[in-house]
C-alpha cells in the first residue's frame, strides 16, 4: 500500500509557524476578502486522516469554531491519557515512537496523513518520514515562536512542485522529498 505524509502549513518569513506563546493572529494579516481557501480545500481532498500533537489539538479546541475536521483526526501524545467526551469518534489518541504510531494508523485503513503541528513535523522530519511539504510564507518577522524545522542527524533533498502566490503576498510553495531511487 503506498502511503504519504503530507504538510500543510503558515509559516512566517524567519521560520515560526506561531508565536512565542502560540499565537496564530498573524496568520490573518493579509486581507482575504474572497475567503480564497489557498488550495486547503483541495489538499485535503487527498488525504485520509490528520495526525497532530497534543499541543495543536488542544489550540484547535480552544477555537470558537464547530470541529473544523470531517476526517479522522489522529492526536499523538505522550501525556494525555483520552481524547475528551466532546470528541470521541473524531479524535483518537496513539503514542509510541513515528514507526509505532504509522503502523496503529495504517492499520485502520489511513494511508495518506496531513501531518500537523510544531513538534510532530520536526519528529516526521527528523525520522525522514515526510513526503510533501506546502508552506504558505506570510511576509511577517515574528522573531521567536515555535519553529516549523528543528535539527536533523541528516541533510533532506526536497524538489520545489509548485509556487503559488496568493492574496498577492503569501508564497505559497509546494515541495516533493526526494529519495534515492538507487539500488545496492
Amino acid at each position: 500500500m503506498n502511503t504519504r505524509n503530507s504538510v500543510y502549513l503558515g509559516c512566517s518569513l524567519d521560520g515560526y509557524i506561531a508565536g512565542p506563546n502560540g499565537e496564530l493572529d498573524w496568520l490573518d494579516i493579509i486581507p482575504n476578502p474572497e475567503g480564497s481557501d489557498m488550495g486547503y480545500v483541495a489538499f485535503m481532498e487527498q488525504v485520509d486522516a490528520l495526525l497532530m500533537g497534543r499541543k495543536t489539538f488542544e489550540t484547535v479546541l480552544g477555537f470558537d469554531v464547530d470541529w473544523p475536521y470531517t476526517k479522522p483526526v489522529y492526536v499523538w501524545s505522550r501525556t494525555l491519557e483520552e481524547i475528551p467526551a466532546s470528541h470521541e469518534g473524531k479524535a483518537f489518541l496513539v503514542k509510541g515512537g513515528v514507526a509505532e504510531i504509522l503502523e496503529q494508523i495504517h492499520a485502520q485503513g489511513h494511508y495518506s496523513l496531513y501531518i500537523d503541528g510544531g513538534q510532530t513535523v520536526q519528529s516526521f522530519l527528523q525520522a525522514d518520514a515526510i513526503d510533501d511539504l506546502t508552506i504558505s510564507t506570510l511576509p511577517i518577522l515574528l522573531g521567536d515562536g515555535v519553529p516549523l524545522y528543528g535539527k536533523l542527524s541528516e541533510s533532506h533533498r526536497f524538489e520545489l512542485i509548485s509556487s503559488t502566490v496568493h492574496l498577492g503576498q503569501i508564497v505559497q510553495n509546494h515541495y516533493r522529498r526526494l529519495r534515492s531511487t538507487a539500488v545496492e
